[in-house]
């Protein structure tokens, strides 16, 4: 908000309702103010106020903008002297995320209506000035409906080489009411693109960034390092959260994971058919749907038209991989951030190391989910199904199921064609480690064949504790007893800054290793995953690829890698105005592909959740590093407690149907990755649907 010379108090209270506020210095010149000058008979005008009302912003924590108006009788020595004005209240409080270049161009019946407007030149030499004096962090932009001198668009590439990094606020659809008679030249319209308001089409600019060697993205209102609850208000930062992405840049997309797809939000059905390049369906359309904005998969607003951009350290990073180089924490989150060719760049080493290394064959295992129990005495903020006195949600109905009904689901998920069980369930303040010994030995009477993949390392943790032995002491037991591999759920983000946030009274990152570490000594395998899109960050992420890595490498234990995208509708921490909304599109597909760069070769699986993207986003993941669609399931119930719309079941007809549609080739395995038996796969053809 920008409502002028304000107090102490005004400051105050526009903070609890904005989540940034801007006040234009214009400059430190008091001639201005004397008679005839543009200032005269303007108090708020004076300099002294407006430094004022900026340090008072800076006093109460607000996010600030300021600037510069060049070209109203100023000196190119007094625009410095005001720079580094602005500078000393920055260095002071900290609060000043952009400064504003803005230069004056003279308006009818005013009395500067025949006023000179400064040229091109001086403008860049303020911008250029302005860089120099703040250094590389500050964010700097120029507006650009109101560039001089405007004739074939290259002057816009000008103010870029002369340092801005921001056009500002520009809107497609409303009049700038501040400059409503500045229109740019008719050689816009050469371009099929008639202009009824000031402002440049925002593809049209986009087009123009990307032609300096730059990509446009929506911003919001307030800059990444001040998303937090240091500088914005709670009630301002849980709105702030749902519209950003893990960078800190506008979502700008109304898919979240676990939505149904529908025309807004089919993110990836359209992307993914040209994935290596093309553009896509969600891309601003004046045409069809003016006062929509949106960025493409790969997170650009104008992606086709990135020509000047290289993107030269991501290149450098993904042929250090191909060379067989481990990454480092740096330059695994510097991929994450990868937009527009940087991203198709990923996406496409990605999938040539999965053609490489899985061929054309994408695999799937028919299984059924038994959750046994909803009760849960920890408190994990993301988690939905969780039911009791100490969890953070109590939708719907506590349950356990019986042995009795655990062991029946069993025999028909083995009726229907399964080889897999996976179970796994809340950790019931009443369950030891024998409860899940009887429910192990529940299934394995009931239908011996079928694997047992079950229990997560939490469960194991307390299993052991329960019983008062150590963890290789009890998955020793749970083994001999039949256990056929552990999932690698509750791993969330293995990082303790997260954790401490998301999960704190979980095990730690290191017991969570510890657990996979020790069944993979002692001859179980297990699944890895990664639950994302929350509260954390790509360095987060870059942590976790890089933890599982060395594990992988030094026990070869993992079979699989699953991200699992956060589904927020119903999430305690969500709902509490402290996560995001999800993933977007793009940060999904860049973490299936980042992972099967980062984990070759020590994890060779990469499976795309359909319960979690949706079957059409699942199966577009097959071209971004991914051959494993994981399980038909049967039933689900921890996802669809969060909201998501998916995970009933996904039959097998429906999965190779899905895959055969990308031109790969379907293949039933079992949880190993073997093949599945023939008499399974025909009970699971013919299987009819669950009542």
């Amino acid at each position: 908000m920008n409502v002028g010379v304000m107090s102490r108090e005004d400051v105050i209270l526009l903070r609890r309702v904005s989540v940034s506020q801007g006040l234009m210095l214009e400059s430190i010149s008091e001639k201005l103010l004397e008679p005839g000058g543009p200032h005269y008979r303007c108090p708020d005008k004076h300099p002294s106020a407006r430094l004022s009302s900026i340090a008072a912003a800076g006093e109460e924590k607000v996010p600030f903008t300021s600037g510069l108006l060049i070209g109203i009788g100023e000196t190119r020595e007094e625009r410095l002297q005001a720079l580094l004005a602005l500078r000393n209240l920055h260095k002071q409080y900290g609060h000043i995320q952009e400064l504003i270049i803005q230069n004056f161009r003279a308006k009818k019946g005013t009395a500067m209506a025949k006023a000179a407007e400064p040229p091109l030149v001086e403008l860049e030499w303020t911008i250029a000035m302005a860089r120099l004096v703040f250094g590389t962090s500050m964010s700097i932009q120029a507006p650009p409906n109101l560039t001089p001198t405007m004739t074939d668009g290259k002057e816009w590439k000008r103010l870029i080489d002369a340092g801005i990094n921001d056009w500002g606020g520009i809107s497609p659809v409303t009049k700038d009411w501040v400059n409503p008679e500045i229109n740019f030249p008719m050689f816009f319209e050469s371009l099929e693109i008639l202009l009824q308001a000031p402002w440049p089409h925002v593809n049209l600019l986009a087009a123009a960034t990307a032609d300096a060697g730059r990509l446009m993205v929506p911003r919001l209102a307030v800059y990444p390092f001040y998303i937090n609850d240091l500088w914005l208000d709670p009630t301002v930062l849980r709105r702030v959260l749902a519209h950003e992405n893990s960078l800190g840049y506008a979502r700008a997309e109304e898919w979240s994971p676990g939505l149904a797809q529908d025309a807004h939000s089919s993110f990836l059905e359209d992307k993914l058919s040209n994935l290596n390049g093309g553009s896509t369906g969600n891309h601003f359309d004046s045409v069809t749907n003016p006062a929509k904005i949106s960025v493409g998969t790969d997170g650009t607003m104008h992606p086709t038209r990135a020509i000047g951009f290289q993107g030269m350290d991501v290149k450098r990073i993904l042929k250090k991989i191909e060379e067989a180089v481990e990454p480092s924490e740096v330059e695994v989150t510097r991929l994450f951030r990868a937009m527009g060719p940087e991203f198709h760049d990923v996406v496409k080493a990605a999938d040539e190391l999965r053609a490489r290394v899985n061929g054309e064959k994408v695999s799937y295992v028919v299984n059924r989910n038994i959750n046994y129990t909803n009760v849960c005495g920890y408190k994990c903020q993301f988690c939905a199904f969780s039911k009791g006195k100490l969890s953070e949600n109590l939708r719907g109905k506590p349950y356990s199921l019986s042995l009795d009904e655990v062991s029946r689901r069993a025999v028909e998920a083995w009726e229907r064609g399964a080889t897999e069980v996976c179970m796994q369930g809340g950790i019931h303040p009443e369950f030891t480690g024998e409860t899940y010994m009887e429910i192990l030995k529940a299934v394995k009477t009931a239908a011996p064949e079928l694997h047992v993949h079950a229990f997560s390392p939490l469960e194991v943790f307390q299993g052991a504790f329960t019983l008062g032995v150590s963890v290789e002491e009890f998955l020793v037991e749970l083994k001999n007893a039949g256990l056929g591999s552990l999932p690698g759920t509750a791993a969330e983000v293995l990082d303790d800054e997260v954790r401490r946030l998301l999960c704190p009274d979980k095990i730690s990152t290191d017991q969570w290793l510890e657990v996979m570490e020790t069944a993979h000594r002692i001859g179980l395998r297990t699944t890895s995953t990664i639950m994302f899109g929350h509260l954390d960050r790509s360095q987060h992420w870059a942590r976790h690829l890089l933890r599982l890595r060395n594990l992988a490498r030094n026990t070869g234990g993992f079979s699989e890698f699953v991200p699992l995208p956060f589904v927020h509708m119903q999430a305690p921490i969500y709902l509490k105005g402290r996560a995001r909304k999800g993933p977007t599109s793009r940060e999904c597909v860049l973490m299936h592909s980042i992972a099967r760069l980062v984990l070759h070769p020590f994890i060779t699986n990469v499976q795309a959740s359909w319960v979690k993207m949706g079957p059409g986003g699942a199966q577009a993941l097959l071209a971004a590093g991914c051959n494993d669609m994981g399980g038909s399931l049967m039933n689900e119930s921890i996802t669809r407690a969060a909201g998501a719309s998916h995970g009933e079941e996904l039959s097998p007809k429906e999965m190779e149907t899905l895959i055969l549609s990308t031109g790969k080739v379907p293949y039933q395995r079992t949880t190993l990755y073997g093949d599945a038996p023939a008499q399974q796969r025909i009970r699971a053809f013919s299987a009819r649907p669950l009542t």
